[in-house]
């Protein structure tokens, strides 16, 4: 199956979707709703396919690539679940120390496309870290509806620390020089920025259009931040300027950009949401801010 832009839905398609998505609306919700945008032959239901991840686009490094060495790691979570598991991927060859990025998925677990994002930092010469917080649930369940299912059953003050902790075993893995950042999209995002306002030896944390923290948690963030915001979503985007305002008071480095046209999600590129442009825009200038605060 081809892939569709984002450009070829009615915009209230896409946000139904991204209802669906987060939690909002039911599948059958959807699928009612969505109807009224059905036509020239397309049911609502072939609007959702079209709309559903499609995993093989979104693998740019293979997971056999000679460059990388990937593998499934155990480790300890003692506020969290006790033992959590993550997917650890690292340049091929030599012995010397790196530094680190852990990479937080969205609200579906450790899916192929985070993981992918994982080797793809591995190439640029980083330890990647991705941990799954659906691991206590026996992890990604390798279908989207049933990940979001068991995603919505979790302890979020639990995943929280189970997530946090990924933070800390990658910096204080044999193989980390010392100097880590974070990169998430969506929840991911949002656990970045909780994140930022947690660990202060954190050197670098980039938010793809991830939710705001509470004020309490923005007062205590120091960290340098590149942050991505879609340009059409309101959701996330609303909780932007309070979250700025704090930034700017506290003199913390940022950097904030909005790209124009885009919905949540833009970066993900298994759904007709992403936008090659601004995906690559903002995929560079992480890497560009990464290596600014993590090798220079």
């Amino acid at each position: 199956m081809s892939r569709k832009k984002a450009s070829e839905f009615h915009p209230a398609v896409l946000k139904l979707f991204d209802q669906y998505v987060h939690g909002t609306l039911t599948r059958r919700g959807f699928l009612r709703q969505a109807s009224r945008y059905a036509v020239g032959g397309i049911t609502a239901t072939a609007l959702l396919d079209s709309l559903t991840p499609n995993f093989a686009w979104a693998i740019q490094v293979e997971e056999s690539d000679s460059r990388i060495r990937a593998s499934r790691v155990e480790y300890p979570s003692p506020s969290g679940s006790a033992t959590m598991q993550g997917y650890l991927v690292l340049p091929s060859g030599g012995a010397e120390k790196l530094p680190a990025v852990v990479v937080y998925h969205e609200n579906r677990g450790l899916n192929p496309y985070i993981e992918d994002v994982a080797r793809r930092l591995a190439l640029e010469g980083y330890m990647a870290f991705a941990p799954d917080a659906l691991a206590p649930h026996g992890g990604y369940p390798g279908d989207e509806d049933k990940a979001r299912a068991m995603f919505a059953e979790l302890d979020q003050g639990k995943t929280h620390e189970d997530l946090f902790a990924a933070a800390d075993f990658i910096k204080n893995h044999p193989r980390c020089n010392g100097r880590y950042g974070a990169v998430g999209f969506c929840y991911g995002g949002g656990v970045v920025n909780k994140l930022a306002a947690r660990h202060t030896d954190l050197a670098a944390a980039v938010p793809f259009y991830g939710p705001a923290p509470t004020a309490n948690d923005a007062l205590k963030v120091s960290s340098p931040l590149l942050l991505h915001f879609a340009g059409n979503d309101d959701r996330v985007n609303a909780g932007w300027p309070a979250f700025e305002e704090i930034l700017k008071t506290n003199n913390v480095d940022y950097q904030a950009y909005f790209y124009d046209g885009t919905q949540h999600g833009f970066h993900n590129d298994t759904t007709p949401r992403y936008d090659e442009d601004a995906a690559r825009l903002a995929w560079q200038r992480t890497l560009e801010f990464f290596k600014k605060h993590l090798t220079s």
